[in-house]
């Protein structure tokens, strides 16, 4: 595993600016409104999927062209691969999520993006979030049964 390049000022702004952006974007499409959500998965509201399909084809062009015509990142380390593994974790947390996600019409960007727009509510989901990545992450570090003890 590599290590991240450090956080530098222009690192920090670039952040916190394309962070913006990406808050900005989702407002704008109202993803940020629950019931925009469970209306796209109850097939009523098919918004979210062109919101979809635009943000994986504008991420597609980038990670495709960019490294092709520049040679590094302009603030500075390497172009990464992601490596995805896929196995029974991937496809378990996957269902998980769809499940939280259909249940309440919101995932973890848009719930924080919506704060923004003053829906505090999503405060709640936000704390549910929370919970249940601190679940998963004492999950991951407990000894599997059976591994020996330290």
């Amino acid at each position: 595993m590599s290590t991240p390049a450090p956080l530098t000022a222009v690192r920090a702004l670039a952040v916190l600016a394309s962070g913006a952006l990406f808050g900005f974007g989702l407002a704008l499409s109202t993803m940020v409104q629950p019931e925009v959500v469970l209306g796209f998965l109850r097939f009523s509201d098919y918004g979210l999927a062109l919101v979809m399909g635009g943000a994986v084809v504008v991420t597609l062009i980038a990670y495709k062209l960019i490294p092709l015509k520049l040679k590094a990142p302009l603030l500075g380390g390497y172009f990464h691969w992601h490596v995805s593994h896929w196995n029974r974790d991937t496809l378990v947390g996957a269902a998980v999520f769809g499940i939280g996600w259909g249940l309440c019409g919101v995932c973890p960007g848009p719930a924080i993006a919506g704060l923004g727009t003053g829906n505090w509510s999503l405060l709640w989901a936000l704390g549910g979030i929370a919970l249940g990545a601190g679940a998963q992450g004492l999950l991951a570090r407990a000894p599997a049964p059976s591994s020996p003890s330290r």
